[in-house]
């Protein structure tokens, strides 16, 4: 059984806008609808478990509805955890009773509203033969290390250094075995979904990103992803 825990609480203020990013409308439709497409449309994912306020949860449901969406595989809502790792977990806990030894977890973000199913699809490809798979971007500028955020520390090798994307697939009870094992303080500084695995010493395999995958983040992201829409 392959899950997908789909993150929707974010209180996302960096937008400018009044209510939370992923809710606002963009052509019609809220920017989480636009994220949430691919997993409803990839015939890998078989149930979504979304993690939102339970304020919205209604509101999210009718516009996927109105999106022409089908929403069978939407099985389960979870609330928000303190953190994003938090919110992961409360989403895994809605399956965890009925997975078992091949199930997988798909972890994806509401504020990423350009995934594709091709994309999804070199997830699940890549997965065999490792416990998770991340989709990453090489650096193409010159990286710095900074001890103090003030100065330059020292030059790195920017053909190490990959910037990781969402989604992020993993053996589900690899991954939860690997959140369960973190302490409190642990999990509460994760801020990568793939963190814990590389904490356990997981093999998460890397896949070529998608440029395009980009992250609404601030009001500038948010102007681009209306303007692409309007193309």
């Amino acid at each position: 059984m392959n899950y997908a825990v789909f993150l929707s609480g974010g209180v996302g203020t960096r937008t400018g806008a009044d209510i939370p990013k992923q809710y606002v409308k963009v052509s019609g439709h809220m920017m989480a609808t636009y994220a949430l497409r691919p997993l409803l449309e990839c015939e890998e994912v078989d149930k979504v478990c979304i993690v939102a306020d339970e304020s919205w949860q209604d509101a999210l449901m009718n516009d996927v509805k109105n999106a022409g969406l089908d929403t069978t595989k939407v099985v389960a809502f979870a609330n928000p955890g303190e953190t994003r790792q938090l919110s992961i977990l409360n989403g895994m806990r809605e399956f965890h009773k009925d997975c078992v030894a091949d199930s997988t977890v798909l972890i994806h973000d509401a504020a990423r509203p350009y995934l594709t199913v091709d994309l999804l699809d070199c997830c699940y490809e890549a997965l065999p033969g490792h416990h998770g798979v991340m989709p990453v971007l090489p650096m193409k500028d010159t990286v710095y290390f900074s001890a103090d955020g003030k100065s330059i520390g020292k030059l790195l090798d920017r053909n190490t250094i990959y910037a990781g994307q969402a989604p992020e697939l993993f053996v589900f009870t690899d991954y939860f075995a690997a959140n369960m094992a973190l302490t409190s303080d642990e999990i509460k500084k994760i801020n990568g979904a793939s963190e814990p695995a590389v904490m356990a010493n997981l093999d998460v395999a890397m896949i070529a990103g998608d440029e395009n995958n980009t992250k609404v983040t601030t009001e500038t992201d948010l102007k681009k992803f209306m303007a692409s829409l309007e193309k």
